[in-house]
């Protein structure tokens, strides 16, 4: 009798592929679990004009746990072209469909583990143990935007700072704002969630990355917020950095960090660089975890050029899944996992064309699922 009920969201391109694998190497620890298969991506949104359905988020009400694949997205005018022509000139406006339910569904913490897994011949070093928290729901992905920008907006902010009476000329249509909005209750809950990981785990420093120094206000709050967590948490240093800097020294120097936490656009990028550290998007997975529910993901697009082929390195959904089991309290069979993942890489028998090898999809999922199957 399954003990979960899970959400399993494929998507697009390969996300189908990838979350065929990790489905195999969760059969194979004997996870117990009734997947609950759901509509969304860009056919949904061609189709429909929404590519979250409402009967989607309705699954994921009723689930303890989200799987998601992969989504295709593309900027406003092309996404308004491959509507089905009855649709188009409606006022549908895309949006996307995992932002959309980390706002939905309070998922503030993005977390992305970057370990490198020796033997994969992809590291840029072999003592690499990165992890990323990002702010999920707030910042520049708050989608409060503006385009063309209305006079009273426009109003409303000259009146309020002087800086934007450079722009007073700029005609409306020729103007576009996206606010970054911080809270404190935003800040604060991802720079405790940073320390508490780094605490429960052992890193001996949490990196605080933004830029105070020009973006006073936003960045200002976060790093103040910082210094008082941080209060709370005596046998853990706080390090700061600016982002343009945190770049520089994670390809200088990557060994030396552990658990690094910024905003939502800032996080963003710096975790797609510690990825690419460590294998690249292949090997990058990641946990959206709110108080009561959590959706977890392989990091990459949905590649529509590898769309039914088989072809790319399912290692990231695996590794998502594996965190899932671990946030469910499965920590033995996300033990496994992890361990089996491990020895695959080690071994270098088994590689998918990204590591120089010829392996396919389900061919690298079987070899870690054997592993982890013992």
């Amino acid at each position: 009798m399954a003990k979960y009920r899970i959400a399993y969201l494929p998507g697009d391109g390969v996300g189908p592929e990838v979350l065929q694998a990790a489905r195999m190497v969760l059969d194979a620890v004997g996870f117990a679990a009734e997947y609950v298969e759901g509509d969304v991506g860009w056919e949904f949104w061609r189709k429909e004009g929404n590519p979250l359905p409402e009967r989607t988020i309705q699954i994921l009400k009723n689930t303890d746990a989200c799987l998601f694949g992969a989504i295709t997205s593309k900027p406003k005018d092309e996404a308004e072209k491959e509507l089905s022509p009855e649709l188009r000139g409606k006022g549908y406006t895309y949006f996307s469909p995992i932002v959309a339910i980390r706002q939905l569904f309070d998922l503030y913490a993005n977390v992305r583990p970057c370990r490198a897994f020796p033997g994969n011949p992809l590291n840029f070093r072999e003592d690499i143990d990165l992890v990323v928290f990002r702010e999920n729901t707030e910042g520049l992905y708050s989608g409060v935007e503006f385009h063309p920008v209305p006079d009273e907006v426009r109003e409303a902010l000259s009146a309020h700072s002087p800086k934007m009476q450079r722009f007073s000329d700029v005609p409306a249509d020729e103007l576009a704002i996206s606010c970054r909005i911080f809270t404190r209750r935003g800040c604060e809950r991802i720079v405790r969630a940073a320390f508490e990981y780094a605490k429960k785990h052992g890193y001996p420093t949490v990196t605080v990355v933004e830029k105070p120094n020009v973006i006073r206000e936003t960045s200002g709050m976060m790093v103040r917020i910082a210094r008082e967590v941080a209060r709370d948490y005596p046998g853990i240093d706080l390090w700061e950095t600016n982002v343009d800097a945190m770049c520089m020294w994670l390809v200088k120097n990557p060994q030396d960090y552990g658990v690094l936490v910024s905003s939502n656009m800032f996080g963003d990028i710096i975790s797609d660089l510690a990825a690419q550290l460590v294998g690249g998007l292949g090997f990058a997975s990641a946990g959206n975890i709110g108080e009561d529910y959590a959706v977890f993901e392989p990091t990459h697009g949905s590649a529509p050029k590898y769309a039914g082929k088989y072809r790319v390195n399912p290692t990231a959904a695996i590794l998502a899944a594996k965190m899932m089991l671990d946030w469910l309290g499965e920590t033995e069979k996300a033990k496994r996992i992890q361990e089996a993942v491990a020895q695959v890489l080690a071994e270098g028998k088994v590689r998918t064309y990204d590591m120089g090898g010829d392996a396919s999809t389900l061919q690298m999922a079987e070899a870690i699922a054997e592993k982890a199957g013992r």
